[in-house]
């Protein structure tokens, strides 16, 4: 496939967090694969307006409008990755967050884009209670992801096809947003999949992780606990979010500089 230009929409996944810095902001997966674009087409633009934090209503309301403007056909390829920090809230409802899933992806659609999908990875980091009751909620949100793509004709990546990526090491000390090496497996998968020049070896898993003492592991899971989930849990009760108050990475169409 060929783009003159690339939209992406979204939350902390498409923003990039957590991927080296450069230029004072995160990198991501989608600034990798425009990297890529640009290399392949003279005059390349690209847009991020993805946001740490973000709902999938959020998306919707702040996001969409700004794209319509900048659709040029089927050679815009729009990526919508939204709706994971919804599944994740206690108070999450598949009555309301599904339906509006389905909406977003079918408003991007019309535009006239090459629209781009994607399912989530639906074993979890955590075994106990929340994680199996994640599991049960992505596996839900999954099946509504595929339907759409098929329903829309989007571009569909499904990460469950590769489910070494699930390894702990692709992850940042956060444990919920992907490190360098995650992003950059992520890129090459979506490029493998637009039929652009991808690096094969993203798909071989990471040799069996070495054993981690108990005493290591436990001093780990406190910092955790401390530096994200304690501070993760404080802005939920005040009802803040941790994308309050940012703005996008490029919200408008930028020439491209492979980096």
């Amino acid at each position: 496939m060929s783009f003159t230009r690339y939209i992406a929409l979204g939350d902390s996944m498409t923003e990039g967090m957590t991927d080296e810095v450069i230029n004072g902001e995160f990198r991501g997966w989608a600034n990798r694969i425009a990297d890529v674009m640009a290399k392949q087409t003279p005059g390349f633009t690209y847009m991020n307006l993805a946001i740490r934090g973000k709902l999938i209503k959020q998306v919707i309301d702040d996001q969409l409008p700004q794209i319509v403007p900048f659709v040029e056909g089927k050679q815009t390829l729009v990526s919508f990755h939204a709706g994971a920090n919804d599944v994740i809230r206690p108070n999450y409802n598949p009555a309301i967050t599904l339906p509006l899933y389905i909406e977003a992806a079918k408003k991007v659609a019309a535009t006239g884009c090459t629209l781009m999908l994607f399912t989530v990875m639906e074993k979890p980091a955590s075994k106990g209670k929340t994680g199996q009751i994640w599991e049960a909620r992505f596996r839900e949100f999954n099946k509504i992801v595929r339907h759409t793509a098929e329903e829309t004709g989007a571009v569909l990546i499904d990460w469950n096809v590769a489910p070494f990526l699930s390894d702990l090491r692709f992850l940042a000390v956060d444990r919920l947003h992907l490190n360098a090496e995650g992003h950059y497996r992520v890129a090459q998968g979506v490029l493998e999949k637009l039929g652009l020049p991808f690096d094969a070896n993203w798909k071989v898993p990471l040799p069996p992780a070495q054993p981690i003492s108990f005493f290591k592991k436990s001093a780990s899971n406190t910092r955790w606990i401390i530096t994200f989930v304690l501070p993760w849990i404080w802005r939920r009760l005040r009802g803040k979010s941790s994308g309050d108050g940012r703005s996008a990475k490029h919200s408008k169409p930028v020439e491209w500089s492979p980096r």
